[in-house]
């Protein structure tokens, strides 16, 4: 029979070490403490920062540099809770005081020590954000990542029949990749319904409401008959108002090209009508989404026949400081002229249009084209 291994500790050893009260708080600190789940990378780089306190102040510095404490710092500020944080802060600064106190070769400078600082209080804010998140690590961008691929794909049309076009095309503010305008869209059989919503505001500042919506309206399309006075409803339910949200909804019939407009406060669709080469503004209107608790909308209907088209767009396209919203839609609608004659066709000029429309103002902008060839 083969022995058992002798253990690391002795029991008398160890029966000793429990009975220290001191001791015995720092064992339970380690395991149960606030910083349990990072106890092994804390005790890590706790240990490193302190080797290298010892290293740089008895080594040459092209072996041992005191500026690596910066790259432990921040490797904490990347991995660390806040609490965990500050323990190797503790460390990081023992070392510092090392390096100054015994330092034979190498000495800290005032620059070195400025950055050291800086680099202390940028790493604390970046784990109490984190902290706050309930995330570790990069796990916070990464859902941000995410969430934005989420929302692209999304905003893509289901496939269409080959007899049928559709462009959609989203341009945030600043180059930002969330926004407040977004696309949602269904088809069922030969009925494809869309809705293109504004959310108030711009950029990443619109972006986090207009991610919450676009789930809500997007289980909605399609489970409601009346899609928009739905969402409405939602709205208004909302205890707290963070700006208005309008919003077009269009319903298609791909067999027949039948269509029912239905807007809320949203800039009017246009139709390009190919028996008489010219763009027809809709009649469809309504108020805002969540302002009334009752939303009553006047629809717009008609047919697409071949050469046809519907572009759906919001104010960010039309909408210029100092401009009023109608000289907006006129220059819209004279560039929107230019798709057809000018041999680009409606699926190469959709981004030119919007490219052409939004210079010179940074604000959200969405396009949607749908045209039956």
């Amino acid at each position: 029979m083969s022995s058992r291994p002798a253990p690391l500790i002795p029991p008398r050893l160890r029966a000793f070490l429990v009975r220290v009260p001191f001791l015995v708080r720092i064992v339970r600190f380690l395991r149960r403490g606030p910083f349990a789940r990072d106890r092994n990378l804390v005790i890590t780089l706790s240990v490193l920062s302190l080797a290298v306190g010892v290293l740089a102040a008895r080594s040459h510095i092209d072996w041992f540099s005191p500026s690596l404490l910066i790259l432990i710092t921040l490797i904490g500020g990347l991995q660390l809770r806040l609490r965990g944080l500050l323990v190797l802060l503790g460390a990081v600064v023992a070392a510092v005081v090392y390096i100054a106190a015994a330092g034979e070769i190498v000495h800290i400078g005032p620059g070195l020590l400025v950055t050291m600082v800086f680099t202390s209080v940028f790493a604390a804010l970046m784990a109490r954000t984190r902290g706050k998140l309930g995330v570790q690590g990069l796990r916070g961008d990464a859902m941000l990542l995410e969430l934005r691929d989420r929302l692209k794909r999304q905003s893509e049309l289901p496939a269409l029949p080959k007899e049928w076009g559709a462009k959609v095309v989203l341009k945030q503010a600043g180059g930002s990749s969330f926004g407040g305008d977004f696309l949602v869209s269904v088809r069922e059989d030969d009925r494809l319904e869309l809705a293109l919503v504004d959310v108030s505001g711009k950029g990443a500042d619109a972006g986090t409401r207009a991610l919450m919506l676009s789930g809500t309206f997007g289980g909605l399309l399609g489970a409601v008959s009346d899609f928009l006075p739905a969402c409405n409803n939602y709205l208004h339910r909302q205890r707290e108002s963070e700006g208005f949200v309008t919003a077009v909804h269009l319903s298609l019939d791909l067999s027949t090209g039948e269509y029912v407009i239905t807007s809320a406060g949203h800039p009017p669709v246009v139709k390009f009508e190919a028996g008489t080469g010219s763009w027809r503004v809709s009649t469809a209107k309504g108020v805002v989404l969540g302002v009334v608790p009752d939303l009553h909308c006047e629809t717009d209907s008609g047919v697409l026949r071949r050469g046809d088209a519907l572009l759906l767009y919001t104010d960010g396209l039309i909408e210029q400081p100092g401009r009023d919203i109608d000289a907006g839609l006129d220059r819209l609608l004279g560039e929107a002229e230019q798709l057809v004659p000018s041999g680009q066709g409606f699926r190469d000029g959709a981004r030119t249009l919007v490219n052409s429309m939004s210079s010179g103002h940074n604000d959200d902008c969405a396009l949607v084209l749908i045209w039956r060839p």
